[in-house]
């Protein structure tokens, strides 16, 4: 029977199916199938838009001097607390690939201004929520991004013209615009100390006349455990975290230098060898060769003139053995090893000396030169080894932060970098602007009427970008625990009759002059913010379809 079953003809379509399938149509399921993939690229632009807003959702409560911090805990188990937004979503597992382009978009912030990075999430968040429902209402992807590329320009000449120029000899505005950094931090009580530190460092490797850039690699920030956030100094010189080693030399002044890149102990072969060794007098020469290869070594780093010593971490052996620290003690040498591979750059344009490879090369004009080196005690049984009065041309100073355990510590690193960053945006760009959601809202109703110039779809896009730009004095608003929306149509009426300063006040819960209140900020901050989230969402709305590869 199957046989039969299977061995008869398939029955003939009838004319009319015939004619369908020959014409393209088909089936009310292929009909079915087609629509849907119709339908696909809104269902992947939608699933892309939902993705990136629950990033930003995510670190939305971190905005603003009262927001809330985040406790990450990392696969090993260390934590970290902070509310600083490129460090809360670098260290977040994200999935989804245009959730990651906001991990970007914080990253890219971080690099451009420092500052800020949870404000550029928080104002694409919004803009890809506009854009969401410009998108459900039947506007082109492509008229969207058009329309909001417009409106980032106009949105950059509006800052412009509202941003008031600044000196960078103008010591007590730099300062109010590291504090403003800092009083959304962890350590936000001790701003007035780290404010002005903040300052002075960048001060002492620039030329205020002159600046148009810095590079803040030439300024050094350890985090050490011990003492307080109270007990953090500028050191004009090189702070090292690793001890003196045991040679009796705790002090020198009018140190020479030498930063060497060889290791003081018995040399080892290529390859895995062994030596056997059948009666003592063998035993006794190999001793007799390590001691006066050793020997050798510590008389030419003396005959050199160095009566410090600094030595690269090494991997292969040993970097200093007993035998090499007995004679180094002898010779009154003041001895620190493990110096980290990345912090040799540092040390050497500090001191001018050159890193010195092998033992021949220890010649006296290979040294740095320092008034004074010396290691110091820092509270919680830590120390650390302090060069300064360095005789040498380059202009780098170190930052010594201090916290009573990793957690305070760390942040406060964090923080001055954040702080140091505003400063380098004000050499970059010097001109500054409000705080508190003034320029936000500024913008946003100079937005709304440059929109009422516009005709068609391209005003209405530019309409929703100005609405989405008043999430940040929302937010500031909310985690603040005032009324979002009271505040915020208050500031917008304030605005409307021509105070173009007036922002949010946290700490007197009303809205005031915000410059009086001392917050402000650089205007390259506010100009990053917005051209990168504006970028972002443009990229996420031309994305309709994700193709995995092998």
């Amino acid at each position: 029977m199957a046989t039969k079953a299977a061995a008869a003809p398939a029955a003939k379509p009838s004319a009319p199916a015939a004619a369908k399938i020959a014409m393209g149509g088909g089936s009310k399921k292929q009909d079915k199938k087609q629509f849907k993939d119709k339908e696909k690229p809104t269902d992947i632009r939608l699933s892309n838009i939902e993705a990136a807003k629950a990033v930003a959702d995510a670190i939305r409560t971190s905005l603003g001097p009262k927001g809330m911090d985040k406790m990450i805990q990392g696969k090993t188990g260390d934590v970290t607390i902070t509310n600083d937004g490129a460090t809360i979503l670098k260290e977040m597992q994200v999935f989804h690939p245009a959730a990651r382009m906001l991990v970007e978009l914080s990253k890219a912030q971080d690099i451009e201004a420092g500052d800020g990075t949870t404000s550029v999430v928080v104002i694409c968040g919004a803009l890809l929520d506009a854009a969401r429902k410009l998108l459900q209402r039947g506007i082109h992807p492509t008229t969207i991004s058009e329309a909001f590329q417009v409106a980032q320009t106009k949105a950059v000449e509006i800052l412009t013209s509202i941003a008031q120029p600044i000196k960078l000899s103008d010591q007590e505005n730099l300062i109010k615009m590291a504090s403003t950094s800092l009083n959304s931090k962890v350590v936000s009580q001790y701003s007035s100390l780290l404010a002005p530190l903040s300052v002075d460092a960048i001060m002492n490797i620039i030329d205020p006349a002159t600046a148009e850039n810095v590079n803040l690699t030439d300024i050094k920030v350890v985090a050490k455990v011990g003492g307080t956030v109270e007990d953090t100094r500028l050191v004009k010189g090189i702070v090292l975290t690793q001890k003196a080693q045991a040679t009796g030399v705790h002090r020198v002044e009018r140190a020479k230098v030498a930063l060497i890149q060889f290791c003081l102990s018995p040399p080892k072969s290529d390859m895995d060898s062994q030596v056997v060794i059948s009666d003592y007098t063998q035993m006794d020469r190999i001793l007799r060769e390590e001691r006066a290869y050793i020997l050798d070594l510590c008389k030419k780093i003396k005959k050199s003139g160095a009566n410090v010593l600094l030595i690269q971490k090494s991997i292969l052996r040993d970097a200093l053995n007993d035998m090499a620290l007995h004679f180094l003690t002898k010779m009154k040498v003041l001895v620190v090893k493990d110096i980290e591979r990345d912090e040799i750059d540092f040390v050497s344009r500090t001191l001018g000396c050159r890193p010195i490879a092998s033992a021949d090369h220890m010649l006296p004009e290979h040294l740095g030169a320092a008034d004074l080196v010396e290691e110091i005690h820092i509270g919680g049984g830590n120390k650390v080894v302090t060069i300064t009065g360095c005789q040498n041309v380059a202009k780098t100073c170190s930052i010594l932060v201090q916290g009573s355990n990793n957690l305070i510590a760390d942040e406060a690193e964090r923080s001055i970098h954040d702080a140091l960053c505003v400063i380098r945006s004000l050499v970059k760009n010097k001109n500054m602007i409000a705080g508190g959601g003034a320029p936000e809202t500024e913008l946003s109703i100079k937005l709304a009427h440059y929109a009422a110039t516009l005709s068609g779809v391209e005003s209405h896009c530019v309409r929703a970008f100005a609405e989405a730009l008043e999430i940040i004095p929302f937010t500031l608003a909310e985690n603040a625990g005032l009324p979002p929306i009271d505040m915020v149509t208050e500031l917008r009426n304030r605005h409307a009759e021509g105070e173009a300063m007036a922002g949010i006040n946290v700490k007197k819960c009303c809205i005031t002059n915000i410059t009086e209140e001392n917050v402000l900020q650089p205007l390259l901050v506010s100009v990053s913010a917005i051209t990168l989230a504006s970028e972002t969402v443009r990229s996420i709305l031309k994305i309709d379809d994700i193709v995995n590869t092998r």
